[in-house]
């Protein structure tokens, strides 16, 4: 008898299992748009019926080396909602609510208890933002993974009104710069972490911090959509490079990095690694995870929207003219 494929390190039949078992968080995620069942060759939709003039808002990305953590500290359902809410809380910056997800699950050989883990961490985000898990790819590639690691990816599709991209106020001068905690480093800058664990004994409640997945910023930040000029998802590139993605081109940010609490995961952080103020605010988000930009006089109202919503809310700048002449203690911000 020839080779099987089984033999050539890919099994079919786990792969079966393991759609058994991830039957039922997936279908707490449904929603009544979704037309397709779990197993097909591709996830279906229809638009929901309260939109006029519906906008699909997608958005793709990863969890980056972060998944190496949960794996060594058998972490794995943290993970999925780190994937959920890299992608979510991206298309939030447009106002879109969160319609469907797709997962990609990479890995040398499947182990499907710690498959099912994971998907089932992802299937639980989605419940939280009112997203249904429509589908997903899990994929037994030998020879290219390590064995014993494996790899992520989401893809998110929300919806907005068309009417909500119009009417949004265009951002300017004198607007302010609302901050929403995050809970640690969310899913960022774990290359440098990592190198830091590999050399320094983190305490227990700073490696807790680093674990902590992503925030789920959906449900409060669509309540105050319709009073924001602007919204950035602090991830890669940090408060340096993210906000300024909100600008036009004659705007910049006057923005005070000493106004906030940061969670101690970066105080370690910094002290371990000894980086340069920017190289912390360019790498990390250092404890603000969501930024709106609101009118003065509506701010004092929607950060108490946000607060009641139960988001720590701080008011960490302002936007000013492009020339114009930082504090001593703020960062001129410029959309490059």
């Amino acid at each position: 008898m020839g080779i099987t494929y089984q033999q050539s390190g890919v099994d079919i039949d786990a792969a079966s299992r393991l759609i058994n078992r991830i039957k039922e968080p997936i279908m707490r995620t449904n929603r009544p748009e979704i037309l397709s069942d779990l197993g097909g060759f591709a996830a279906l939709a229809t638009l929901p019926t309260k939109y006029q003039q519906p906008v699909l808002v997608c958005g793709t990305d990863g969890v980056g080396t972060k998944v190496e953590l949960a794996i060594e500290h058998d972490r794995h359902e943290i993970i999925g909602q780190d994937l959920v809410a890299m992608c979510v809380n991206d298309i939030l910056v447009y106002g879109a609510e969160p319609l469907l997800f797709l997962d990609y699950f990479a890995t040398a050989k499947l182990d499907v208890a710690i498959a099912e883990r994971v998907i089932s961490g992802i299937a639980d985000a989605c419940k939280q933002v009112g997203c249904a898990l429509a589908g997903g790819e899990t994929a037994e590639l030998p020879g290219l993974y390590t064995p014993n690691i494996y790899d992520l990816a989401g893809f998110c599709v929300g919806v907005v009104e068309k009417e909500t991209l119009d009417n949004r106020k265009d951002i300017h001068v004198g607007d302010i710069l609302l901050g929403l905690a995050s809970d640690g480093p969310h899913s960022n800058g774990y290359s440098l972490i990592r190198a830091l664990l590999r050399e320094h004994k983190a305490p227990d409640s700073i490696l807790e911090e680093m674990l902590t997945p992503t925030r789920l910023y959906g449900l409060t930040v669509l309540n105050v959509v319709d009073s924001a000029t602007g919204m950035a998802h602090i991830t890669g590139g940090g408060l340096i490079e993210n906000p300024p993605r909100m600008l036009t081109e004659d705007l910049a940010i006057e923005l005070n990095p000493y106004v906030w609490e940061r969670p101690e995961s970066f105080n370690w952080i910094n002290a371990k690694g000894q980086l340069e103020p920017i190289e912390m605010l360019r790498t990390f988000n250092c404890g603000i995870g969501f930024v709106i930009t609101t009118r003065e006089e509506d701010s004092d109202r929607v950060r108490s929207k946000l607060e009641a919503s139960g988001e720590r809310v701080y008011n960490i700048g302002r936007v000013v003219a492009r020339d114009a002449k930082p504090n001593s203690d703020s960062l001129l911000l410029i959309k490059e």
